[in-house]
């Protein structure tokens, strides 16, 4: 018999045996399903919200030490039931218990649009009776909203405060709120146009994702947050992480997270334009790290310009906070071209001491990422 021949004949029982157990997993990860379809139910009918992390967190120490004590690796674990999870949510994503104990009526005032149409579909599957506004209906925008429970604004950065003062009388007790990336001009201007309850909320997400599970919210308290609670607490049955910032902090903020990067990657992606790179080549180059470094910037190209642009004009400030950044880069550059190996590892120190114990948790997040990056890859 040839090695060859001698080797497969070795391998096939135990492929055979791999296959059976493959197939015992389906079935158990079928069973684990219908068993989390029920969960969903329960926390619909007591109002429970889907996502509770001190559960995940639990159940997971307690799969990792299971998972030590068999000799199976921790991290093996943890990486398929974090997939498991993410699915079992998607599979409570269908229905929702309604948070206003009468319902009522949604106005979202660019609900066609890509954001606003993510919210009326989770208002609509939460019992909600949602009505949407758009330009061609604001002939009978009074009409609409005259016995609104909250009217939600989901419009361009550049038209959030013209729609706000177009808006007819609301009633006394609706909740008038805006999902802007930018709060403190539009909360004010929330203020001054409407006399009952005003929240500025801010989705740190886009509308691809496909559900609301640990997205971060932002909430800007205006006015009345006691006639707003209902309507915190259907972001969180959606599965939302909320986070209070004063309007102005969180503008703040934003200039960091948002405007910065989005700058520093269209940078990034034009001076690859205009460098002519072969994005099939760096690529096929790329080691996971870099790869996801590239999509990252590639995201951005995605997406609307209009957007985009409008984030990084929303402040004179960014200008500003931009020019610093290019006065560091020039300096940094500068210790580059005079070869000045101890200023750069002195501006590293820099780095590395701002970090502090942050650069570790840092480096292991990013390891995760990678190796999902690097899984991915066909």
């Amino acid at each position: 018999m040839k090695p060859s021949d001698a080797a497969a004949a070795a391998l096939q029982p135990l492929r055979e045996q791999i296959d059976q157990l493959d197939s015992e997993l389906v079935e158990l990860l079928a069973r684990r399903a219908r068993v989390t379809a029920q969960v969903g139910q329960v926390k619909q009918q007591y109002a429970l919200p889907v996502y509770v992390p001190e559960r995940e967190q639990a159940l997971l120490a307690a799969r990792r030490q299971q998972a030590l004590a068999q000799g199976v690796s921790p991290e093996l674990v943890e990486d398929l039931l974090r997939r498991v999870m993410r699915e079992s949510y998607a599979t409570q994503d269908q229905h929702f218990v309604c948070c206003r104990p009468s319902g009522g009526k949604v106005v979202v005032v660019g609900g066609a649009g890509a954001l606003g149409n993510r919210f009326v579909s989770l208002f609509q599957r939460s019992g909600y009776q949602v009505a949407i506004l758009e330009p061609q209906d604001w002939p009978q925008a009074a009409q609409l909203c005259q016995d609104a429970a909250l009217v939600l604004l989901a419009v361009p950065i550049t038209l959030t405060e013209q729609v706000i003062a177009q808006l007819p009388t609301l009633p006394a007790q609706c909740v008038l709120a805006d999902l802007t990336s930018i709060k403190a001009r539009p909360l004010q201007a929330m203020l001054a146009q409407h006399s009952g309850p005003v929240v500025g909320l801010h989705p740190m997400f886009g509308p691809d994702i496909n559900n609301l599970i640990k997205q971060v919210v932002v909430v800007c308290d205006g006015r009345q947050p006691e006639d707003y609670q209902w309507l915190l607490k259907q972001l969180v049955i959606w599965g939302a992480e909320l986070t209070t910032k004063a309007a102005d902090e969180h503008d703040s903020a934003m200039q960091l997270i948002q405007a910065m990067r989005h700058f520093s990657s269209l940078v990034y992606g034009v001076h690859l334009a205009e460098e002519q790179a072969d994005l099939n080549e760096l690529l096929a180059l790329s080691s996971p790290i870099y790869r996801l470094e590239l999509a990252m910037v590639g995201r951005l190209f995605a997406q609307n310009a209009e957007l985009y642009a409008d984030i990084m004009l929303s402040s004179a400030d960014v200008t500003a906070l931009l020019q610093r950044y290019q006065q560091r880069f020039t300096q940094l550059l500068g210790l580059l071209a005079a070869q000045d190996k101890a200023g750069l590892m002195a501006e590293f120190a820099k780095g590395q001491q701002f970090f502090g114990e942050l650069a570790q948790q840092f480096l292991q997040e990013s390891k995760q990422l990678l190796q999902k990056a690097a899984d991915g890859r066909s």
